[in-house]
């Protein structure tokens, strides 16, 4: 427990990296280590816990210094910096002043066995080596050095959208999670929601002024528990790809219930949803249960599988958060077990059985049976269903003849002939030689039925000895005194080879028919994913590995002497994609390689497989091609798109210019032509009224060209915003000078201790120039518009109010698109670019800007910016806090 947070820290992994001897001593050779602490929301300890991580190792004689940490006035915290080397940090110029980041040159150069740095996911000031904090870590463990760092759960990359959700806070600083997941140890901080708000009601976290906004908006307590669940899910699919990696490691296939994980076995029969739905169930009885949904592909016997109930139940399961998977496999228990314990799955969910009695007792047990039997540690669940013992009533003939069918007709072959013999003998002068053949053909027939060729091969040949020795003159001899009974023998066995062959041949075309059937099932589900798109290659790597039960599955591709590929370490060969592990780095590796074109390769860990098997797998391989091509023509489409919106916003632009550039143009070249005609003399009065309309064209011509170079930068994402503390009382006083003489009347009313805020100076005088004239052209000449300022929490309201005819609320977010003028009836008042270019600069500096009515009528735009933290900073220091996004 970290005496600070309050909190216990959770370790994925398991002792410390054993550090390296010597001050300064980090050898070159050899990545460094990363160790992250994850929070679930700040002030969960994060940064104590690094301190005090980095002072025991100090006291264990491990060269420690902070290469940047941020105690956000934290008393607690900062003492723990005590004592620990501080390499001091690199100003950079930006904008007029100085901020303060991480040196990453003077960390490479001193070069200690540990690095202390906060902030995992932050964004570094522009003109930095790199643009994120992250990064810089990179070049610190390439660089030998052991990093330890911080992160908070909402700033991981694929939960941005979901915390945005939760707290209604977007998230600008987010980290890849690959990054993280990469780390040698992720350890989490972990606090309970009402302690979390105990310390923030003391006053450990921010500041008094700012505690009851916290409390009431970002740091309610179904905010923290609902971010702490998401830390603890994070984390725990961490420490479960640990554990796979660890059991594949050591060849480990017994069940480890660290996690329930319930499969649920589909037949494509109707009765697959009721299944499905009793294994969600069971899965959600344990937090962060699996669900998966299994179908073999080789039949049950008893009923085909329906592709379109399988891909309605493949849908029910996804929609439930489970996955679908499909092996193939002669034998269907086998299969589920294999696939079970290959997945470290708990419990395994079955339908009781369509077949009716009869064929239960002729074909004995059945796959549930047989299951339950062979199941060992994993927990089977029968489930009863409106269709048991409702299938057909006698079982279709299976080709394969299995072992139990061979073993089954050496069987009868052995007690068939015998007791034949016996029963023909009693009846010796009632029958012929004829019928005593015929009986022994039926015998033969009988066997190769149930055991195939060679038991009724041997059923033909001791059927043909005995009926020599027993039934042919002479009795009890093996010599034939009449040549029709030799002839009679000679058709017996000649017969009976025949049937036999007949009958194993075609058992063997069933088998061949039913891989057919279900290799083609197979080809063509993996070909509705590629298909499909989403993940197509992943899906398709995914099936390869589960049909042909292989370790890993990666596809290769060669890369030499292309500009902008990636290295490729293993001998001119980079991963592109893969399933499983251990990934294979070189073809030579690979235990089965498949050539796909002259620089991609399929390559399969974990056995060698069958000519039969890489028939199919080329198929597989084309697949993945396929989907290699489809997903390199997405990201060129996506690369393309910002182009043709460019082109679109181009167009758009033209369209709407059209008459706007030239009424400026036109005004300001008739006045100085008239100004420079030497047949008129003008008055003095019409010299300067000359020049006053020269003026004014010009000035409106410079805002509309401002107005879209600033649109045409928002659009193609290449505005630079550059924050920095400001006054707003002063900005606010800038953009009205800004709007020039305007004839009329603006009240301000923006307190003397209102707070700084956190903005680009320049950018937000356009913004609030924009729109105080928009509200001065729609107010009433009797009443002026008024700019009101408030603070809340860390943000701080400037509305703009007038007393116009306002705004319907179903057309307000028309009124942000470009070239919209809602009321205009002619195009000389602007290309309409004044509100869409407020809200997308307000936007660029981290701020919003809403539309709400005016009490009594009119229109008031609320504009909501960040506010600079309240804690004084040394000239030239940059002051920042991880958590000033979370503010809500």
């Amino acid at each position: 427990m970290h005496h600070e947070a309050d909190g216990k820290a959770m370790n994925t992994t398991g002792d410390d990296p054993q550090p390296a001897a010597g001050r300064g001593g980090k050898p070159a050779e050899g990545r460094g280590e990363l160790r992250i602490y994850l929070g679930s929301a700040a002030g969960a300890g994060k940064t104590f816990a690094m301190l005090c991580e980095g002072r025991r190792r100090q006291e264990r004689g491990t060269d420690v210094v902070i290469a940047y940490v941020e105690t956000h006035g934290r008393r607690h915290t900062a003492e723990q910096a005590t004592g620990l080397e501080v390499i001091p940090r690199a100003r950079l110029p930006y904008r007029d002043t100085f901020f303060e980041e991480m040196d990453l040159d003077a960390v490479l150069a001193r070069r200690p066995e540990i690095a202390l740095v906060d902030e995992f996911a932050h964004s570094n000031v522009p003109g930095s080596r790199n643009a994120k904090r992250w990064q810089d870590v990179e070049d610190l463990l390439e660089a030998g050095i052991d990093v330890i760092s911080t992160v908070n759960i909402q700033h991981l990359e694929s939960l941005n959208d979901v915390v945005e959700k939760i707290t209604g806070v977007p998230q600008r600083e987010t980290v890849p999670d690959a990054v993280v997941r990469a780390a040698d140890q992720v350890e989490l901080v972990d606090m309970t929601p009402e302690a979390l708000r105990r310390r923030m009601a003391h006053g450990n976290i921010y500041p008094a002024e700012k505690i009851d906004a916290a409390l009431t908006h970002y740091f309610r307590a179904g905010n923290l528990t609902a971010l702490r669940e998401l830390a603890l899910l994070w984390l725990a699919d961490k420490v479960d790809e640990g554990l796979q990696r660890y059991r594949t490691a050591h060849g480990i296939h017994d069940t480890w219930e660290a996690r329930e994980r319930v499969v649920v076995a589909l037949t494509g029969g109707p009765e697959g949803d009721t299944l499905i739905r009793r294994a969600a169930r069971v899965a959600a009885r344990s937090s962060g249960g699996d669900l998966l949904a299994l179908h073999v592909t080789k039949p049950d016997g008893l009923t085909g599988a329906d592709p379109a109930a399988l891909a309605r139940q493949r849908r029910l399961t996804e929609s439930l958060g489970g996955s679908y998977h499909q092996v193939v496999g002669d034998n269907v228990p086998d299969a589920l077990l294999t696939f079970a314990r290959a997945e470290n799955a708990t419990q395994l969910v079955l339908g009781a059985s369509r077949r009716k009695w009869l064929t239960s007792l002729l074909t004995g047990p059945g796959v549930s049976m047989r299951t339950i039997r062979d199941s060992g540690d994993i927990d089977v669940h029968i489930v009863t269903h409106s269709l048991m013992g409702r299938g057909r009533g006698l079982p279709r003939v299976r080709g394969g003849l299995p072992l139990r069918r061979r073993l089954a007709g050496y069987a009868l072959a052995v007690v068939l002939a015998p007791l034949l013999t016996m029963l023909l003998a009693t009846l010796r002068h009632e029958l012929n030689l004829t019928s005593d053949v015929l009986a022994f053909l039926v015998a033969v027939i009988a066997v190769a039925l149930v055991g195939g060729f060679v038991p009724a091969v041997l059923e033909a040949v001791a059927g043909s000895l005995l009926l020599n020795f027993y039934f042919t003159p002479p009795l009890h001899k093996f010599t034939i005194a009449e040549a029709n009974n030799a002839l009679a023998l000679g058709v017996f066995v000649a017969v009976g080879l025949v049937v036999s062959s007949v009958v194993d041949d075609a058992a063997r075309r069933t088998k061949q028919a039913a891989r057919a059937s279900a290799e083609s099932e197979m080809l063509v589900t993996t070909a509705g994913s590629v298909l499909r798109g989403q993940q197509a290659l992943p899906a398709v790597l995914d099936r390869v590995r589960e049909a042909f039960g292989m370790e890993s599955v990666t596809l290769l591709e060669r890369r030499t002497g292309q500009p902008g590929m990636p290295r490729s370490p293993a001998g001119g060969w980079s991963q592109v994609a893969t399933s499983g592990s251990p990934p294979v780095g070189r073809p030579e590796d690979a235990d089965v390689e498949v050539p796909v074109t002259d620089g991609l390769v399929l390559a399969l860990h974990g056995r060698t497989l069958p000519a039969t098997d890489r028939r199919v797998l080329g198929a597989f391989a084309a697949y993945a091609v396929v989907a290699l091509e489809q997903q390199r023509l997405m990201a060129e489409a996506q690369a393309a798109r910002p182009i043709a919106e460019a082109d679109r916003m181009r167009t758009a632009l033209l369209a709407a210019v059209s008459h706007d550039l030239r009424t400026p143009l036109a005004s300001a070249k008739a006045a100085v032509t008239s100004l420079r005609s030497v047949d008129v003399q003008w008055a003095a009065e019409d010299h300067d009224e000359l020049l006053a309309t020269a003026d004014e064209s010009l000035d409106k011509l410079a805002r509309l060209v401002d107005n879209l170079l600033d649109m045409s930068r928002l659009q193609a994402g290449a505005l630079a915003v550059f924050p920095r503390p400001a006054d707003l009382a002063e900005i606010v006083a800038r953009s009205l000078d800004d709007l020039g003489p305007v004839g009329r009347t603006v009240i301000v009313d923006i307190p003397d201790d209102l707070p700084e805020v956190s903005v680009d100076p320049a950018i937000l005088e356009r913004v609030i120039a924009n729109l105080t004239a928009n509200a001065l052209r729609y107010s009433p000449d009797q009443t002026p518009p008024v700019l009101t300022g408030s603070a809340l929490s860390d943000r701080v309201e400037l509305r703009v109010i007038d007393r116009g005819p306002g705004i319907p609320e179903p057309d307000r977010d028309r009124m942000f698109v470009p070239f919209q003028r809602l009321g205009d009836t002619d195009n000389t008042t602007g290309v309409g670019l004044g509100l869409a270019l407020s809200r997308g600069l307000t936007e660029a500096m981290g701020g919003t800007l809403e539309p709400e009515d005016t009490p009594g009528g009119g229109l008031t735009m609320t504009l909501s910016l960040p506010a600079q933290p309240s804690q004084p900073a040394q000239p030239g220091t940059r002051v920042t806090d991880e958590h000033d996004t979370v503010m809500g």
